[in-house]
């Protein structure tokens, strides 16, 4: 499978899981607000964490980004 059809997939995953969560969070809490909101935190969790940076490069982007700490913090 491509990069892109994986990603494709994982964008699919993450819209199922902030739907099924926002449902049940809803339905237990009957606040639309902090359903949808924990909704759209979890789906961003799964997503972002196989997808670093939302893009085929994440991992570039984060070794990139470990290189500058080490560059300019103690």
């Amino acid at each position: 499978m491509s990069d892109r059809m994986r990603q494709i997939v994982d964008l699919l995953i993450a819209a199922v899981i902030a739907g099924t969560t926002t449902f049940v969070w809803q339905f237990a809490t009957g606040s639309a607000f902090l359903a949808l909101w924990l909704g759209t935190l979890f789906a961003a969790m799964y997503y972002f964490s196989r997808n670093p940076w939302g893009s085929l490069k994440g991992e570039q982007y984060n070794e990139w980004i470990d290189d500058l700490y080490d560059e300019y913090l103690p």
